[in-house]
């Protein structure tokens, strides 16, 4: 958690006056991974690492910005948009505020200071908790009350505008409307989010940071999506009626799978059967079948490891450590890949010798120490006191 005090303390001695404070979570992605653009389903939880903003309005259109993590300042025009796509921090700040305004809400100059503990490159959507938090600092400084749905949508654009990533809604909905002791149904064609039990008073929810991330991850991400795009397009010749791989049945897959070219074939067939794991995995879930959702996620693994070609030898290695140990029910990367992070289910009793034997023994196997914490599935963004 931010130490919210000295965020305070700090945005007052810099810009002379009072904030009010503002946070949204990371996320972590139990299971339905590159689903989200396809306008498919995935079981996202909230998590209780967080970014805050701290804001106070101007009387003029420039927002400043301080990120205490990057220990550098800049500044950008509410009426003069700055050039998109720089590959700093302050695209999604900047980006975020250009959507909202695009979408009729009013925002007006502010200043802001950032401190986040959701770290870049973790696979645990630092981007999107920095979209949500700015963009509810701006309306918030705004006196607008902003739907949080409409604030979701407002930080995908700044991610396809601004930043240059083609993303999905996952990350920017969960971060907007994650729910204390819930994961999250996302539909995400209809954005539809139905909250599903999670109850962790038997099993501990933990995250593997591989401190890895590959310089693939951003273009490749592109590739991806244009390849399941592609797969629509092919398919629509047999099957006129879908127009996206969200509306591709397993049996319609196992029809006119065969006819498309590889890699293609491989990255719709992820698709297609990840939706329907997500789908069980919700259901086991409701129902306390938590043996069946760490099946679930280990499948998972396999496909987008074999069939979608995201993960990592470092990513691999985390999780065939997981899976080996006594007491892991289910283990698999998530986030977009090629690094990043890993989550597993673990019952409680085993929790402190499965994070020691997954620190040791990956040291071991790449001589990269990895960051591992259990988490809980907490709420989405919110304005909050300095206390």
């Amino acid at each position: 958690m931010i130490e919210r005090q000295t965020l305070w303390s700090e945005f007052r001695q810099r810009y002379g006056r009072a904030p009010r404070l503002f946070r949204a979570p990371g996320r972590v992605n139990l299971i339905g991974e590159h689903t989200d653009y396809n306008g498919g389903f995935v079981l996202p939880m909230a998590i209780d690492l967080e970014t805050v903003v701290a804001a106070a309005p101007r009387a003029d259109q420039k927002v400043r910005v301080y990120s205490l993590n990057m220990n550098e300042g800049a500044e950008f025009d509410l009426e003069n948009p700055g050039t998109p796509q720089r590959g700093m921090w302050l695209d999604y700040v900047e980006g975020v505020a250009h959507a909202l305004l695009s979408s009729g809400m009013r925002v007006i100059g502010a200043d802001l200071m950032i401190s986040s503990d959701v770290l870049p490159g973790c696979g645990l959507s630092s981007s999107a908790a920095l979209e949500v938090a700015s963009g509810l600092a701006l309306t918030g400084v705004a006196g607008e009350d902003v739907d949080p749905v409409q604030l979701a949508l407002a930080g995908q654009q700044a991610e396809h505008t601004y930043v240059g990533t083609m993303c999905g809604i996952m990350d920017q909905l969960v971060s907007v409307l994650g729910r204390r002791g819930h994961a999250l149904l996302i539909d995400c064609r209809t954005l539809e989010a139905t909250p599903v039990p999670l109850d962790t008073k038997n099993i501990g929810v933990v995250v593997c940071n591989s401190m890895v991330r590959h310089e693939l991850a951003s273009s490749e991400y592109n590739v991806r999506r244009a390849e399941c795009e592609r797969g629509v397009e092919l398919l629509q010749e047999a099957l006129p009626g879908i127009s996206k791989l969200r509306d591709v049945t397993s049996r319609d897959f196992e029809e006119h799978g065969g006819h498309l070219p590889e890699p293609i074939r491989r990255r719709c067939r992820h698709v297609v059967t990840e939706n329907q794991r997500t789908l069980r995995a919700a259901a086991s879930l409701r129902v306390g079948d938590l043996d069946e959702v760490g099946s679930l996620m280990n499948r998972s693994h396999e496909s987008l490891r074999d069939d979608y070609e995201v993960s990592s030898a470092e990513l691999d290695a985390l999780v065939e450590i997981a899976q080996d140990c006594e007491g892991v029910l289910g283990s698999r990367m998530t986030g977009g890949g090629f690094g990043g992070s890993t989550v597993s289910l673990v019952h409680r009793t085993a929790l402190e010798e499965v994070t020691r034997t997954i620190s040791t023994a990956y040291e071991e196997r790449t001589g990269i120490t990895p960051k591992v914490f259990i988490t809980e599935p907490g709420d989405g963004m919110q304005e909050v006191s300095r206390d």
